[in-house]
């Protein structure tokens, strides 16, 4: 896809949610959006309703490690920003109504925690994101950049932080930073308005250094009832202490083997704790440890931790301790958050995300618990009636069976128009992009045909195809015919993709395959017709699809292969693994070279990074003009833009005689992208539609260029076509109608023909020479245009309309929700989930008694977001046209 176009994703995400291993929490200060991250990199967007029901909503893709930290990155209410951190240094400054990308950088150093902080300068309002991790200092970055202002610099025992608090004071202008190092030791830096407009400037050293004695510190936590008290919660212990000369007013140490993950004041006098295996507790504080008491400080140095330990606050009729019951055995502990409002409304929600990609929410009165919410994405994505549609879940669901059997590596191969989707029983499908996408996504008549669409299975994987690859859509130096497969019984086959024929079986792995990988063009003759395939017995293999054979297979390595490089030039293949090492093979003769780790092992691996020369694209430019056309709903506009575009593909069908006549010149730009995402490496295989919208006008517009002038089919008209270069009217004519003639035939017996087709006719097709099936793209033209335009009108805002649509336009209503994307800065994405719908449906009225999903938006308007929003008549007002 262009990076200048208008690309518009919609996504179908089946009937299995995303692995969601939760790893951060964040609640925004309306308490209307809960924003999760996971260690697989993804962050998701939750809406939670004034009663505390809580329904994913979307999203977001960017991050290519696990999400360390999330803080919001604004205070008003219009715009609602939050920045997201991940463990490669990676920051993204999101806007939380949509899922766009606003900014992004990436740091030398990985934040584990970063608090939003806001100050007013005359009467601007400024924020700054304060961010700690695994460096020895507080960097101070600017909220709306993500550019590093200044630092705070310890003089004294510089070292990690583990955790740090802001503390407003509302009688000076002077803010302090009070953070706890991995060492025990408490920092204070004093923050004023002139400090927080430094950038450039020296760094900011503390005003005090103190020793505490807390090694292992969680977390660190202000009283804001009071603003007297401090909570440092240990692994060991949890502590509160005076927020004045920083002494210990009590101390409770843990039981039962368990260890605390962190606290906060719940009011002045409770605090709430809570532990890495997912439990809480909520105790009452001592009078000495709560300023307003007269006993305040009276146990200050009688004992050596302070007092003795608080009353537990007792909860309904449970243990005295126990908030709540431990939740099961997870992969990974559950993260647990308190967040508490400051404006309506003023709940007090204990929110935990477990590896299960489960919250559960509790709110928390000053008298009794109660356990307002608990959903997970998978049970959110089994209340959907309908269910969420697969990318060929028609052809997947078998006999007596709820779940469809799942797609585990997919293909998408543009210039025929098909879907290669490999499945988890070890057979391959072969189906046409566009009619599936119908079938799964829009009403019709073809919901009722058995083994609609039309399609060819393979069969040869004993059990779960891995990974999929046509090499010609790489590089043309492959075979047309070619299609390579990799799965779990160690196999790599070669199919012939027209016939379906099983050309080659490589059993050269003991594990396995994990990847196939096309070698640079540069590299030997001999290499160029092969594939590199990666196992996961630490294998790598050049196998050659022209002499059918290994020409070598490199087995020596002692840990799982992270990744592979190539130095053709010196005829070099680059294996870099797990443990660091790095394994230089030469290619020909199969002979390891060299194993080196460290910095040398580092160097070869940036050696190999070759920057390929970046292709300009002359037709980028247009994108804007398409906009502006597109909102001006200008036809005409529409048309002179692609006028130059026209008069080249004119000039290349009026070739010579001598041309290849079965081929037809098309536009550079796919109108359709089908490209396969998964969450996790253990997930079935989504699929995102990518609609390049400029693509799709310009190839509807070539169409009709293309057509006869019926001018053309008089006798004067053709006796003067004969005698000079116009004859390639009727010539283009003739030829259009023979080529779809015979693209039709051939789509019927494809159609037609099962696996137990006829010995004769199956020969027959054996013998037919290789045909380019770029004609079929323009048959899919049509579909495309009729899949995008279906999803993307509003339906049952306008009854009227909608039937011209049908009747008309040849459009197709959808049967399930239709989850768009926004595309954003950096190749930053958000997908929305089919759940969104459900409460956009429950808003909207359905007027019109049918099966509909009514979109969000204003009357005759379509809105998903702010940043998606197309007009109902914008693309539909040339449609007759075509």
């Amino acid at each position: 896809m262009s990076g200048n176009s208008l690309v518009l994703p919609i996504v179908l995400w089946g009937r299995t949610a995303p692995t969601h291993c939760i790893s951060s929490l964040l609640v925004m200060d309306d308490f209307s959006t809960i924003i999760t991250g996971c260690h697989d990199g993804q962050i998701c967007l939750w809406d939670m309703t004034p009663e505390l029901e809580i329904c994913p909503r979307a999203m977001l893709f960017g991050h290519t490690s696990s999400i360390t930290c999330l803080s919001k990155a604004s205070a008003c209410s219009d715009k609602q920003y939050m920045v997201s951190a991940s463990e490669s240094g990676e920051m993204c400054l999101w806007d939380v109504n949509d899922g766009r990308c606003i900014e992004f950088t990436k740091l030398a150093c990985a934040h584990v925690d970063i608090q939003f902080y806001q100050f007013t300068v005359g009467t601007q309002k400024e924020g700054r994101l304060l961010c700690n991790g695994h460096y020895p200092e507080i960097l101070v970055v600017d909220s709306t950049s993500l550019e590093v202002l200044y630092s705070l610099v310890s003089k004294i025992c510089p070292d990690w932080i583990s955790s740090m608090s802001i503390i407003r004071s509302h009688r000076t202008q002077e803010d302090t930073v009070v953070a706890v190092s991995v060492t025990g030791i408490l920092k204070v830096w004093i923050i004023t308005a002139e400090v927080s407009r430094m950038q450039d400037l020296d760094p900011v050293f503390e005003e005090e250094s103190k020793p505490i004695y807390c090694q292992g510190c969680q977390s660190i936590s202000f009283c804001t009832y009071t603003q007297s008290s401090l909570l440092v919660v240990c692994s060991n212990y949890w502590r509160v202490l005076d927020a004045g000369d920083y002494s210990v007013l009590c101390s409770v140490s843990s039981e039962n083997d368990q260890s605390w993950a962190g606290g906060q004041f719940i009011s002045a006098d409770r605090v709430l704790i809570w532990t890495e295996d997912g439990c809480s507790y909520i105790y009452k504080l001592p009078a000495s440890c709560v300023s307003a008491s007269e006993h305040f400080r009276s146990d200050v140095g009688k004992t050596q931790d302070g007092s003795v330990p608080p009353l537990v606050y007792s909860i309904a009729d449970r243990s005295d301790k126990q908030l709540f019951i431990c939740p099961p055995l997870l992969i990974c502990p559950p993260v647990t958050r308190f967040f508490f409002g400051r404006r309506e409304p003023f709940h007090k929600l204990l929110i935990q995300g477990d590896s299960a990609g489960r919250l559960s929410l509790w709110s928390i009165p000053d008298t009794y618990l109660q356990v307002w919410s608990s959903i997970s994405l998978q049970e959110a994505f089994d209340k959907l009636v309908p269910v969420s549609a697969g990318i060929i879940d028609q052809l997947s669901v078998l006999p007596g069976k709820d779940q469809p059997i799942k797609v585990t590596a997919s293909v998408y191969i543009p210039s025929q128009g098909r879907l290669v989707c490999g499945r988890e029983d070890g057979s391959i499908i072969l189906v046409p992009a566009t009619q599936t996408a119908i079938v799964q996504l829009l009403q019709g008549e073809h919901m009722l045909r058995r083994g609609w669409p039309p399609h060819r299975t393979l069969r040869g994987h004993r059990n779960k195809v891995t990974c999929v690859l046509y090499p010609y859509q790489v590089s043309p130096r492959y075979d047309q015919r070619s299609l390579v497969s990799g799965g779990v019984d160690f196999s790599v086959i070669v199919w012939d993709i027209f016939t379906g024929e099983m050309k080659h079986i490589f059993c050269v792995h003991g594990g396995e395959i994990s990847q196939l990988i096309v070698p640079p063009e540069n590299c030997s003759t001999r290499v160029q017709h092969c594939v590199c395939s990666v196992a996961s017995d630490h294998s790598v293999g050049l196998l050659s699809l022209r002499e059918r054979k290994c020409i070598m297979l490199a087995s020596r390595h002692l840990f799982p292969i992270q990744v592979i490089k190539w130095r053709p030039a010196d005829d070099y293949l680059v294996v870099g693994c797990s443990d660091g090492s790095v394994y230089v093979w030469q290619m020909d003769t199969g002979a390891l070279d060299r194993c080196v780790m460290g910095i040398t092992a580092v160097e070869i691996l940036n050696a190999c990074d070759e920057v390929a020369p970046s292709t300009v694209d002359a037709l980028s430019h247009s994108a804007v003009n398409l906009k502006q056309a597109m909102t001006r709903r200008s036809l005409a506009a529409l048309k002179n833009m692609a006028t130059h575009k026209l008069q080249t593909l004119a000039t290349n069908l009026l070739a010579t005689d001598n041309a290849d006549k079965g081929n037809l010149p098309k536009y550079s730009h796919n109108a359709l992208v089908v490209q396969a995402m998964k969450t996790n490496v253990t997930d079935p295989d989504m699929h995102i539609l990518f609609f390049d919208v400029e693509a799709v006008i310009i190839q509807l517009l070539t169409e009709e260029a293309q057509r006869p002038n019926p001018t053309l089919v008089s006798p004067e008209t053709l006796q003067k076509s004969q005698a000079g270069a116009d004859k390639g009217g009727s010539f283009l004519a003739n030829k259009i109608f023979k080529q779809v003639k015979e693209t039709m035939k051939e789509t019927i017996k494809e159609h037609l023909l099962d696996e137990d087709e006829e010995e004769e006719e199956e020969q027959r097709r054996r013998e037919e020479k290789s045909k380019s099936l770029s004609l079929l793209e323009y048959n899919l033209t049509m579909d495309t245009a009729k899949l995008f335009m279906s999803c993307l009108h509003a339906w049952g805002l306008n009854l009227q309309l909608d039937n011209i649509c049908m009747d008309r336009l040849g459009m197709l209503r959808p049967h399930c929700p239709i989850s768009f994307g926004l595309i954003s800065r950096g190749g930053h994405m958000s997908l929305m989930l089919p759940t969104f719908k459900v409460c956009v449906c429950d808003k909207i009225p359905n007027t019109s008694g049918r099966n509909e999903f009514p979109p969000q938006g204003g009357k005759g308007t379509y809105g998903v977001s702010r940043a998606v929003t197309t007009h109902t008549c914008c693309l539909s007002s040339h449609w007759p046209t075509l």
